[in-house]
This record gives C-alpha cells, sequence and structure tokens, in this order.
C-alpha cells in the first residue's frame, strides 16, 4: 500500500477522537473511541495490517482539497479523464455535541461525466494486540477488533467476503449523483446504525456545529485566516470529555530519519496547556478556557512536588511506555504507546502552571479557594527547587541546570505575584520576589557566554538552545541579551527562515522545529523588530501544507517531520500573531 507524506494528511475531529486523511481519499490512522485508544485503523504505522477506509476512483485522478470555511470538515475534488467527483469528509457530531458512538460520514457527490470509486472499510490489529474478524447478527454484517465493533450504512454495493474482516465495493457516480457512505463504531458498547438519510443530514448538522463555533472565535488582525486554523486544529485536540489538550493527534510519527525518537503525543501536557489557555481566553473561548483550566487543576492538585509535565487525556490513561512489533511510518520504528517523559523533573513546568492561573484570572474569572492555595504552595516549592538540575524543555536524559528552565521559575514567581496584585491569592510575595530576583542573577551570571554573545542551553555550556526565545514574551529579557541570542540562534541554529531546537539536534538526524520558529517571531517582535518578525511571519504561514496545518518539525524542502497535527507548532502561529499585532 502507498505510504503518505506526512504533510499529505488532513485531521478531522468530533471531540473524542480524531482521524487522518490523505489526498487519495484514505484514512490511514483513527482511534477507537478516544484519541489515545489503540487505532482500529492504523495503515500510517502498519501498511500491511494496519488497517484503513478507502474511498477513491479506480483510474488515475488528481485531487484538490480544502476546509470548508470555518470548520474541520474537508471536501476533496476527484478529477480523473472521465469526470469529477467532490467527496465531503466529516467526524460527524449530534445536536448537543459529540454523539455517543464515532460516525466518520463521506458524501459522494458527481459533478460532471461519470467516476468509478473504489471503496474499502478493513480495520487492522490495533498495532499487533488483536485480530479483526466478521459476524452476521440479525442479518446485519458487523466488524470487530478486540472490543470495537464497526458498522457501514449507505451502499449496497458491498463485495462481501463472508470471511474477511472487511467491507468494500466499486460504485458507479454519475453527475448529480450524491451518496453518502458511513462507518460507525462504539468501544465495548452496542453498535447504532444510523439511517443514510440521517448521516446526510448529520453532515450539515456538523458544518452548523463548526461554524456556529468560529462565530464565536474572536480575532481581528494580521494572518487571521492562519490563527483560525490554527485554533481549528487546537479545536480538534481538545478531548472534550475532560478538557485536557493533547499534544497532537498520532505517535510514533519520527522525528528522524534515523529512527528512535518516535514518541507518544496524545498526552496532555502542562506546558501546551498554558499555551493553549492564553490563546483561548483571548479569543473569548470561554467554554474551552474553562474546561482547560478546570482539567489541569483537577490533575495537578495535591502534593506540589509531584507536579508532572504531562497527564493522561482521560483518568485512567497511562503513559507507561509500551513498544509494539510493527514497522512503523515508511519502516521507521520504533513504534512505541506510552511516553518516558512523565516522571521527568522540568522545573519549567511551574511557570508554565502558574502562567495558566494568571490568564484565567486576568481574563475576569475568579480562581476558587484550593486553586489559590496550589499557587501560593507551587510558588513557594519554586523558591526551593529552582537550584536544582532538571531535564529541561526537551525532555532530555541528562539532568543539567537548564537556562529556560530557571527562566521559567522566575516566569511562575513573577505570575504569582501578579495574581497578589489582582487579589486572586495570598501568600509570602515577598520572598517570591527576592527569589526570583535570585533567579534573574543567577542567570545572568550563569548561563551567559561571552564567546556566543548568547544565553547558552545550561549553566556553564557552550550551546545554544531556541527554547530561551519564549522568555521574551514572559517579560525575562526583551533587552541587548535576548536581542544578541537572537541573533546567535539564527547563525548557529537557523536553516532560512526554521532553527533547529538546539545545538546538535542536526547531527542527531532531526529537521528544523517549528515551533521554534514561529518562537522567533515573537521574541523579534519582543525586542522591537516587528518588520523582520512579520517577514519571518509571512514566510511561516507558506510553510502549512495544503489545509493549514504543521507537524512537529518541517524540512527546508517542505517534508515534515513528527508527530501532527501539532498543537506546539500551532499554538506558536497563534502565539507569534497575537505578539506581533500587539507590538505593532
Amino acid at each position: 500500500m502507498r505510504e503518505a507524506a506526512i504533510e499529505d494528511h488532513a485531521a478531522l475531529g468530533d471531540g473524542r477522537t480524531v482521524a487522518l486523511i490523505d489526498r487519495s481519499g484514505t484514512v490511514d490512522w483513527l482511534p477507537v473511541p478516544s484519541l489515545d485508544s489503540p487505532p482500529a485503523f492504523a495503515s500510517l504505522l502498519d501498511p500491511e495490517r494496519g488497517g484503513h477506509i478507502l474511498l477513491h476512483p479506480v483510474s488515475d485522478f488528481e485531487t484538490t482539497r480544502r476546509y470548508l470555511p470555518g470548520t474541520n470538515v474537508l471536501e476533496t475534488t476527484f478529477r480523473t479523464a472521465t469526470g469529477t467527483v467532490r467527496v465531503t469528509d466529516a467526524l460527524v457530531t449530534g445536536v448537543a455535541g459529540r454523539l455517543p458512538w464515532l460516525e466518520l460520514a463521506r458524501r459522494i457527490e458527481g459533478v460532471t461525466g461519470t467516476v468509478v470509486m473504489d471503496w474499502a472499510v478493513e480495520p487492522g490489529t490495533m498495532l499487533g494486540g488483536a485480530s479483526p474478524w466478521a459476524e452476521r447478527v440479525d442479518g446485519k454484517r458487523i466488524l470487530r477488533v478486540d472490543r470495537v465493533n464497526i458498522g457501514v450504512t449507505g451502499l449496497n454495493d458491498t463485495e462481501e467476503d463472508e470471511d474477511a474482516p472487511r467491507f468494500g465495493g466499486r460504485i458507479r457516480v454519475t453527475e448529480g449523483a450524491r451518496r453518502t457512505l458511513s462507518i460507525v463504531a462504539t468501544d465495548d458498547e452496542p453498535l447504532h446504525l444510523p439511517d443514510p438519510g440521517n448521516v446526510d443530514i448529520g453532515i450539515d448538522r456538523t458544518l452548523s456545529n463548526w461554524e456556529l463555533w468560529s462565530r464565536t472565535f474572536s480575532y481581528q488582525g494580521p494572518w487571521d485566516d492562519a490563527v483560525q486554523r490554527s485554533a481549528l486544529a487546537l479545536k480538534l485536540l481538545l478531548y472534550a470529555p475532560t478538557g485536557a489538550i493533547a499534544a497532537a493527534a498520532t505517535t510514533s510519527l519520527p522525528e528522524t530519519p534515523r529512527g528512535g525518537k518516535n514518541w507518544d503525543y496524545r498526552f496532555a501536557w502542562v506546558r501546551d496547556t498554558a499555551y493553549a489557555l492564553r490563546a483561548l481566553a483571548r479569543f473569548g473561548l470561554r467554554e474551552e478556557t474553562h474546561a482547560a483550566i478546570s482539567w489541569l487543576l483537577r490533575a495537578v492538585k495535591g502534593d506540589v512536588a509531584e507536579v508532572r509535565v504531562l497527564y493522561g487525556l482521560r483518568e485512567e490513561s497511562s503513559a507507561a511506555p509500551q513498544t509494539h512489533d510493527v514497522p512503523g511510518w515508511r519502516g521507521i520504528g520504533p513504534v512505541v504507546t506510552g511516553n518516558r517523559a512523565a516522571g521527568q523533573l522540568q522545573l519549567g513546568v511551574f511557570g508554565d502552571l502558574l502562567s495558566v492561573a494568571l490568564a484565567y484570572a486576568a481574563a475576569g474569572n475568579v480562581l476558587d479557594v484550593p486553586t489559590r492555595r496550589l499557587v501560593a504552595d507551587v510558588a513557594d516549592h519554586v523558591c526551593d527547587v529552582w537550584r536544582l538540575p532538571d531535564s529541561g524543555m526537551w525532555e532530555l536524559t541528562e539532568l543539567r541546570h537548564h537556562t529556560s528552565s530557571k527562566m521559567g521559575c522566575w516566569q511562575a514567581l513573577q505570575s504569582a505575584l501578579e495574581l497578589v496584585k489582582l487579589g486572586q491569592i495570598e501568600g509570602n510575595p515577598s520572598r517570591w520576589r527576592r527569589e526570583a530576583d535570585l533567579i534573574h542573577a543567577w542567570v545572568g551570571e550563569n548561563c551567559w557566554s561571552d564567546d556566543l554573545a548568547a544565553y547558552t542551553m545550561a549553566a556553564g555550556a557552550e550551546e545554544l538552545d531556541a527554547s530561551v526565545l519564549l522568555h521574551a514574551p514572559s517579560g525575562f529579557d526583551r533587552g541587548e541579551r535576548m536581542r544578541s541570542t537572537i541573533a546567535a540562534l539564527r547563525r548557529d541554529l537557523g536553516v532560512g527562515a526554521l532553527l533547529y531546537r538546539f545545538t546538535g539536534a542536526e547531527a542527531e538526524g532531526e529537521r528544523p522545529f517549528t515551533a521554534c520558529s514561529f518562537w522567533l517571531v515573537s521574541a523579534l517582535a519582543c525586542v522591537g523588530d516587528v518588520t523582520e518578525a512579520s517577514t519571518l511571519m509571512d514566510d511561516l504561514i507558506g510553510r502549512a501544507n495544503d489545509v493549514g496545518l504543521y507537524a512537529e518539525m518541517m524540512d527546508a524542502d517542505g517534508a515534515f517531520w513528527g508527530n501532527f497535527p501539532q498543537a506546539l507548532s500551532h499554538l506558536g502561529l497563534i502565539d507569534a500573531a497575537l505578539t506581533v499585532a500587539d507590538l505593532r
């Protein structure tokens, strides 16, 4: 089976899971029922046994596609020598939000001429953990894999092999014809088989639901189309049952052709949640803002010394890493679920956490009493632990005194002090202010290199780290040292508009990290180079794929690497646009 490039994918979502669909109309990634569930369709990582949902012309074709305006509903136009067909794809939502079951609807419309289409629904082995099978119940043929039940409605042109766990067939689409294929699935629950007419209505309802959401989205400024598309991408990654925001929709898409750096990003990072909350609050998206901060505070309440870098989307989620015996995207393994970073010490997480509380309060909301106590306890804890070495933002195994981690501790204490000014918390602000000053002075003395004319990756090091750019917007430094650091990063880590994460990343086979380039835009604006920031932003906006999405990393030639779509990349875009808009 053909393995699509990462950038050839678009994403569909219903508030619970995300499907990836490539330019050929193939759904090659779809966990059921939740984003972090085992994928019933995963040919993205296992072309032979992973499973897929196909719908495309039998003969050679060309495609163009787009998201319908203000939505996450995808429209793909197939052009062949004999005619043109339009397919509209949606993960259907209900009258009051997500449906109790998964429903992928594919509307097929003949535009010109006649086109013969192949279609197939073939579940896979869930990364080698189960074997799909077929069963006939009350005259209806159902596919099952592990606890997942799958049914298909809407097309009668089915070529059935009773022994094969698949649906499939061939349909003839003429000009003016309209057909609807529906794939429904449940996990350890009864299976509802919808009426095809109701499915067609459901596509229109889903369009209306997305359009209504987009009308509540409030942003008028530069790069507004890209900002709105990034907000819609973040909405796909928001797990509605809990309010958690996933870092990406996938696992194990590689950061390098060498393999090894393949991680599961279907978890919620405190860092990403912090950035997302600032954006959601700015856009006036009240429900998502409240859901996300409520989830985060539920997750971290308890012993502040046990605050983790990442959490599962659901309470029962496990971060314990597991390797699966499947080949991986284009044979680049390993394929893993879980994430080893869950237990790391990353001091920067405290800055992220307290900046979340500040953003929520600054938007006119009120912190509850347990949260007020939590924030004060975290600030006190930061005063005690900021001198410790940690794994840094990039989740490295070697413990060092990472510069951006110390800056994050300073940010945590500054956020606590701002919350005191807002009357939202009480505590020991004089201690917090004193320790914040000590951190600032310590970084200036130990994390600056005269030879590099830059803040370094860690105390006493001669390496660079793009994550220090985050602390121009945080306010740690918007002066000449940050300006000089920007120049050093562009000189040593830059590839045109793109940046590698840190010194040595290129030698390890990594590609430039997408979010770092957007952080560069924000930092340039913060040090007064707004025109240069705007020029760079224009370049980066043009590097999205054809439907406006970004992966974790990208090559100068446009190839995407790493998990997709990546929240941090889209958050970087949003923050850069907002920062430039504020400083113009």
